[in-house]
């Protein structure tokens, strides 16, 4: 699985003309598909359509060649457009260059480190909960394109859009509305008819016939964007790149490499079970960094693995990455024939996509199931990262999120930590009678006090340990770890100062069954040698027999 290698090295071991043929077939039906949502979603955040088949035609190709899924097919995707938009707006086309290259680097040096498997350790509620967010943001920026809003530029802050499109609402285009939810209800009922034949070509081919040859009025691609281009740009790098970009744009970067990671590797975990494989983690997440560089480069926008085209892939044969090379290929093709029709497209159908996209992608029932039955930590968490994203932007949500989840786990882990003493046998325990080890069933020698600590010893616990207390008649102190897993440079310092407490009141201190983590770190502390090594015995019957000694 942290293999560094391309799944498309492993495959072509066994490949055949039978998998090639289903592989073209695969790679032209997800290009079809592909075609308008990468139009729609680089609109949608802030760039020329072109933009975003540059994307999927670069960062398709590259994440496929050197991916470490064998079905995996990248491109622009949904999860990115907020965020894309306000690094347009502030910083403009450069700024997005240098922020896409850079969550390249970033995403390449996670994969050399091997960060596959960390992805694992962002909590559900923050993905859930900036996914929903990430859904109104894009609903909320398709509301001027879909009612054909007679409106300037559009805010990139929520609030602020949502001010001007009520300033703007008198100005509703009649003709575009209509147009739209023609649109809207083909996307609809398309999937009801067929789930071949994608909803969004036929929307689209229906409502630029309905344009064209009616007498409704709708705003198209080429009358906002102009004539649109077929070349294929060279690659270059923005001009005018300083420290200062760098250093403003780095969040941004860090922000996009980690929503590329958790989405890929998402999609790949997905695809897995779809086909029975299994990705290479780390090898993903480096073609998910060769592929942004590559688009970066070439004008692009950042990508990721798309889930319902690598879904689409699936479903129609593709089990190699020759089928995501073949449907960058095809892409390339349409952009070098087509592109000029492109321009014929209404504005509004883009936008009803668009809006589909985001209900799709919000999972609402999820999300309210988390609301109605998970934890108030975690639905805090969920709540917070919500509205942080809708509000603010993706970058301060996830920071947050991650902040206040990291804070509610330590509490919840340092609630469940304790500390629990005995002196004699306290009588017999039926509930505990078939575990052996259990100490009411033990005979604790007099002038012995045994504390058994449950959980992790870790700094949120630490003042836990401090309640260990000794009395002028007791000589010897147990303590008994062997429910400790694992603790920490703070947890150490309290279990000194405990050591400490027992020297001056002339206690001897015993550790019973201490696990290997916590040992290694006393022995490496020098604790052990300060304790004595005689004073760390395997188990409690060996610690009591040794407390009956010293007694």
């Amino acid at each position: 699985m942290n293999k560094l290698k391309p799944k498309l090295f492993s495959v072509m071991k066994t490949y055949d003309k039978k998998q090639l043929f289903k592989d073209i077939i695969a790679g032209i039906i997800v290009a079809i598909i592909a075609l308008p949502l990468s139009i729609a979603l680089a609109i949608a955040s802030g760039v020329g359509p072109e933009q975003g088949l540059y994307t999927a035609i670069f960062a398709g190709f590259f994440i496929s060649f050197l991916g470490g899924s064998r079905v995996q097919i990248g491109g622009p995707t949904a999860a990115f457009v907020v965020i894309v938009y306000g690094i347009v707006v502030e910083h403009g086309m450069a700024g997005l260059t240098v922020a896409t290259l850079m969550a390249g680097i970033i995403l390449i040096l996670m994969g050399f480190l091997r960060f596959g498997s960390l992805i694992k350790f962002i909590p559900y509620t923050i993905t859930t909960g900036f996914t929903a967010g990430i859904a109104i943001g894009i609903f909320a920026g398709q509301i001027k394109d879909f009612l054909g809003l007679n409106m300037g530029a559009v805010p990139s802050e929520f609030i602020e859009k949502i001010k001007a499109y009520g300033e703007h609402i008198t100005t509703v285009d009649r003709d575009t509305l209509i147009v739209g939810i023609i649109s809207l209800v083909i996307l609809i009922i398309m999937p009801k008819i067929s789930k071949v034949v994608p909803g969004s070509l036929i929307a689209i081919i229906a409502a630029t016939l309905i344009v064209k040859f009616t007498p409704l009025e709708a705003a198209t691609i080429g009358s906002v964007y102009g004539e649109l281009s077929s070349n294929i740009p060279a690659p270059s790098l923005p001009s005018g790149i300083s420290f200062n970009m760098v250093k403003e744009l780095l969040p941004s970067a860090f922000t996009i490499a980690i929503l590329a990671g958790i989405e890929s590797l998402l999609s790949c975990v997905v695809s897995d079970g779809m086909i029975n494989s299994r990705h290479r983690s780390n090898m993903e997440l480096i073609g998910q960094g060769v592929g942004n560089i590559a688009s970066g480069l070439f004008g692009g926008i950042p990508a990721t693995g798309a889930i319902a085209r690598t879904a689409a892939n699936v479903k129609n044969g593709g089990r190699t990455p020759i089928a995501g090379m073949v449907h960058a290929l095809v892409l390339l093709l349409i952009l070098k024939v087509f592109m000029p029709y492109a321009a014929m497209i209404p504005m509004t159908t883009l936008a009803a996509i668009l809006i589909v996209v985001a209900y799709n992608m919000g999972d609402w029932k999820e999300f309210g199931s988390l609301c109605k039955h998970a934890p108030k930590s975690d639905v805090t968490v969920l709540i917070v990262t919500f509205l942080l994203t809708v509000i603010f932007d993706l970058v301060v949500a996830i920071e947050v999120g991650i902040v206040l989840a990291s804070l509610l786990f330590i509490k919840r882990m340092s609630d469940v930590s304790s500390v629990r003493n005995w002196t004699y046998v306290q009588g017999y325990d039926d509930n505990r009678e078939n575990d052996p080890m259990y100490i009411g069933l033990k005979e604790v020698p007099e002038h012995t006090l045994v504390y058994e600590i449950d959980g992790p010893m870790f700094f949120g616990a630490a003042d836990n340990f401090m309640s260990i207390s000794v009395s002028k008649d007791i000589k010897v102190v147990i303590l008994r770890m062997r429910s400790v897993p694992a603790m920490d440079i703070t947890a150490l310092h309290s279990l000194e100062k405990v050591h400490a407490k027992c020297i001056e009141n002339d206690v001897t201190l015993v550790f019973s069954h201490v696990n290997e983590q916590p040992m290694k770190m006393m022995e490496k502390a020098g604790f052990v040698d300060k304790v004595g090594k005689q004073n760390f015995r395997e188990n409690i019957d060996a610690a009591l027999e040794w407390a009956a000694g010293l007694v």
